[in-house]
């Protein structure tokens, strides 16, 4: 359900061989197009052979962060571009990437999509061997490892992300800026997804493949699970670490569900394809009677779509969203909350009065922001209304960058779904099964994280690490 939850980045990496080209305004580019992966932070840092780094940060969404900076000032030909989303670090300026320090006789910067469950104890250690912590990110922690190895062990940058990665427990996919040398890091579970491109003999790193599409640059693969890319003579290289092949792979369901722009592949799925096939599955198991099929917008349109071509019940939009509203604080008070759904959606009341509707949705995780949907909904008079849901119930908590809510407040960890209905005051609630949903995504079920879903996480999480833990704004 649309703020409900949410991911934690979106990262790019661009690598041009012409030294004396400025590639910040593709990065910029870039990162608007994942401007969905977050929204509280963006930034950009760049290598120039003659001027060092350069890098610019700051709070909003990335038009604000730089509306009055002139993006021609980060000089370089080497970049890597940011926007965020805070689930471990609160959302303020200290904690939004690329993160820089100092690193042999020159910077590094680095971006990072992901959660390391265990970085509490790793900061610890880094606190007792000396480092001063200028964030409460786990980001600044992954930096400081691969600066600790390098300095303390004289290892290259390729043996030092070695080396850190036996420590990291948790879901990781960097991009790393050390000089003039660009490094593209993916956890060897991949959880988080990350893919390379070709923009005229340019090389682009990015979390999602419509971040090529808007500067028209030729997909070419995804990143390995466990794999190091780095680029010498202008050509990729390729490192795997020694993890990789011997873990679970554990790519993130959701990114398929819900976070992922539906133009977007990952791992060779199709996000739009996916979310049609969900509608497809849905029909399957409740081929419901009704006179219009109408979508929570966005995410949820494919799903809509799949289910309407399916059934042959016609497609309807019976709600409109204000695409110019950004993301929208905690309201002090229920009239202000109720305001604030207002302001997002609105009912269309010709589309919906006196019909028997299915409205779909991608997802209900703690079931506040979906009750004061329906009961919006249910202003336009319905004659009956059933609400159909793309994913599975959530029973658990997410450890891998998603923000998504405690046990407690997780509806369907404390409710049946017939409970659940009765609370939403609908005439039938139903959620896909977690074996129609692997169907649809067309991957097999070993090689995903459904830990939210069915409390098989693909690490070990701490003892006492608790969602609690875990920023929520």
């Amino acid at each position: 359900m649309q703020g409900e939850m949410e991911d934690k980045c979106g990262i790019i990496g661009y690598h041009s061989k012409n030294d004396s080209k400025n590639v910040a305004s593709f990065v910029y580019y870039c990162l608007y197009a994942l401007q969905h992966r977050g929204q509280e932070s963006a930034g950009i840092a760049t290598f120039n052979p003659e001027k060092g780094l350069n890098y610019y940060c700051g709070m909003g969404l990335i038009t604000d962060v730089f509306k009055d900076y002139e993006i021609q000032n980060l000089l370089g030909n080497m970049a890597i571009g940011h926007v965020r989303y805070s689930t471990t670090g609160q959302s303020r300026l200290e904690n939004s990437q690329p993160f820089v320090t100092d690193f042999d006789d020159g910077f590094i910067a680095m971006a990072h999509n992901g959660d390391i469950v265990n970085s509490a104890e790793l900061r610890e250690e880094l606190i007792n061997d000396g480092y001063e912590f200028k964030s409460d990110t786990d980001s600044e922690v992954i930096c400081y490892m691969l600066k600790k190895e390098h300095y303390d062990n004289n290892k290259s940058m390729i043996e030092s992300i070695e080396c850190v990665s036996k420590k990291l427990v948790g879901s990781y996919a960097l991009t790393i800026l050390v000089n003039g040398d660009l490094y593209g890091v993916r956890d060897p579970m991949g959880i988080k997804p990350l893919a390379i491109a070709d923009k005229d003999g340019d090389y682009i790193l990015a979390s999602e493949t419509v971040a090529f599409d808007v500067v028209n640059a030729e997909y070419i693969r995804d990143i390995k699970p466990g794999e190091v890319v780095y680029f010498d003579n202008n050509e990729i290289n390729s490192y795997m670490l020694e993890s990789a092949g011997k873990c679970k792979l554990s790519h993130c369901m959701f990114e398929y569900v819900y976070f992922a722009r539906p133009d977007s592949t990952i791992d060779g799925v199709n996000v739009y394809e996916t979310r049609m096939n969900i509608g497809k599955q849905l029909r399957k198991l409740y081929p419901i009677d009704a006179d219009v099929v109408i979508p929570v917008p966005d995410s949820s349109i494919p799903a809509a779509i799949g289910y309407s071509r399916a059934s042959g019940i016609p497609y309807g939009e019976g709600l409109i969203k204000n695409r110019y509203v950004g993301r929208t604080f905690i309201m002090p008070t229920q009239e202000e909350r109720e305001l604030a759904v207002r302001l997002k959606l609105n009912p269309i009341k010709d589309a919906i009065k006196g019909k028997k509707i299915i409205l779909i949705d991608d997802s209900i995780v703690r079931g506040t922001t979906s009750k004061q949907l329906l009961d919006l909904v249910k202003e336009a008079e319905p004659a009956e209304i059933h609400f159909l849901v793309g994913c599975p119930p959530v029973i658990a908590p997410c450890y891998y960058g998603v923000a998504m809510a405690t046990k407690k407040e997780l509806i369907a960890a404390n409710y049946s779904v017939e409970e659940i209905r009765e609370q939403l005051d609908i005439d039938s609630l139903g959620y896909i099964t977690m074996e129609a949903l692997v169907e649809a995504i067309g991957m097999p079920k070993d090689n995903l994280c459904l830990g939210c879903i069915n409390e098989e996480y693909p690490t070990e999480i701490p003892e006492g690490l608790e969602a609690e833990t875990y920023y929520k704004p």
